[in-house]
């Protein structure tokens, strides 16, 4: 075999250019479930209590180039072909396919989802591998580092990462594990937005800076470029260990978003002040609601401030087991303008690979996640309001939950089947509705 010269454009060791492709379909039915009531008074956000079905395909190309010393240019167009359970509705956060899109339909969609410029800058410190994958180009990194990504790609390719619970097309179906579901990062409908993020790296420690354009709308696809007076920004502060030789890692995370949006407690009060104010008569944005008697956030949009901060804690504790941990809680005052319905959340779990009975490929995850929502956010539900996911006119509140359960089988060199259970308490925050048992399964091609 010869060597690698530095005449080769695509040399594992010092890859110039690479090229990947993913496609996943994703099958979920749902089991009819008891309520006692369902879009009451017109209110139009309840998840159906009768069976259905839901699926999404996707596609993906990762496109990457070396264009310099530290400097790489990448393009993701995708496809997005979906059928949502109730139309995304009536799930808060815990809905049970990652994949789903707020805009999308049962006709394929292409879109550029990424498209991005990466500038590395090597500062000394030991050098270790890079291996080549979608969107990541191989060769060596220094442990000290600065790293600027600038363009069109999203928030948690970057932030939030953990490795038992996140990899979107090989571990847990649920959006709750994807990232902390009370993280309201900014995005469009898709889940991508505009932005620019600096990385700087010091042997075992990390802190990223973002910040990224969010919706005009809240959950809509056009992005507000006005990114200097509305905008997304975030911190994280990462730290990296090794525990009696496994590894793991701890990261702190805070973000603070400037948007054109509505408070609960400011719906509420326009709505007693003045009737005429409710959830039907608003001919700005709304979620078309037809309750009369409720108040509605499009009558108090104006510019506000929504923080957070969270936790996100992995650790291996044998080579084949890993446990994970995340948990965030927002200020819960404004209404959910980019990823989904919850103010407080949690998750945790395992990740078992499959040596133990000679599936070294195969992964068995198991996880729970809890939301919370604000008392002024269930005080505005109860009353037969709505946001952009939940509302079914009337609340006996209590924490959304839900279990997780994936198994992944590795069936040739390229391809995975998973099957996933599961069983989701107290749908968009209600005792009065559920619970609800979902069942899933997962085909997964990468090239």
């Amino acid at each position: 075999m010869r060597a690698l010269s530095d005449n080769d454009l695509h040399a594992f060791q010092d890859e110039r250019w690479n090229a990947y492709a993913q496609a996943t379909y994703i099958s979920n039915f749902k089991d009819a479930f008891p309520a006692a009531y369902t879009n009451l008074n017109g209110t139009p956000n309840s998840l159906s209590n009768k069976a259905e079905y839901s699926f999404t395909a996707t596609f993906t190309a990762y496109l990457g180039l070396k264009a310099w010393k530290g400097g790489e240019f990448y393009v993701a167009p995708e496809m997005i072909s979906e059928q949502p359970l109730s139309g995304l509705k009536g799930i808060g956060g815990s809905i049970q396919n990652f994949e789903l899109q707020k805009n999308g339909t049962t006709s394929a969609t292409w879109y550029r989802s990424r498209a991005y410029y990466r500038q590395t800058i090597e500062l000394g410190g030991t050098s270790s591998i890079v291996n080549s994958g979608p969107l990541q180009i191989a060769g060596l990194a220094d442990s000290r580092r600065f790293v600027i990504t600038a363009g069109n790609f999203s928030v948690i390719d970057i932030f939030d990462k953990n490795t038992y619970a996140g990899d979107l097309r090989h571990q847990f179906l649920n959006m709750a594990f994807m990232t902390n579901a009370a993280y309201d990062f900014a995005a469009d409908a898709r889940g991508y937005s505009w932005g620019v993020v600096g990385e700087m790296y010091f042997d075992d420690w990390a802190l990223r800076l973002g910040r990224f354009a969010g919706p005009k709308d809240p959950n809509a696809l056009p992005l507000n470029a006005d990114i200097f007076n509305f905008y997304g920004d975030q911190a994280e502060l990462e730290h990296k260990h090794i525990i009696k030789g496994q590894p793991g890692a701890l990261r702190l995370l805070v973000y603070r978003n400037r948007e054109n949006m509505g408070r609960f407690s400011d719906a509420i009060a326009a709505y007693q002040a003045d009737p005429a104010k409710n959830a039907t008569t608003c001919t700005s944005f709304n979620y078309a609601s037809e309750n009369a008697s409720a108040p509605d956030l499009c009558w108090v949009r104006k510019p506000n401030v929504k923080m957070g901060i969270g936790i996100n804690i992995e650790q291996s504790i044998t080579p084949d087991i890993g446990l994970f941990f995340r948990g965030m809680y927002s200020d819960g005052k404004t209404e959910v303008f980019s990823y989904t319905s919850s103010d407080r959340s949690i998750s945790f779990g395992t990740s078992i690979k499959g040596m133990r009975w000679g599936r070294e490929k195969d992964t068995l995850g198991l996880g729970y996640a809890q939301s919370w929502i604000s008392k002024a956010h269930a005080d505005y539900l109860n009353m037969g309001g709505i946001d952009g996911f939940i509302g079914d006119g009337k609340l006996k509140y209590e924490p959304e939950q839900v279990m997780d359960i994936y198994y992944q089988c590795h069936v040739v060199s390229s391809a995975w089947l998973s099957l996933d259970y599961q069983h989701l308490a107290n749908p968009a925050y209600n005792a009065d509705r559920g619970p609800v048992d979902i069942y899933g399964a997962r085909v997964h091609f990468e090239f």
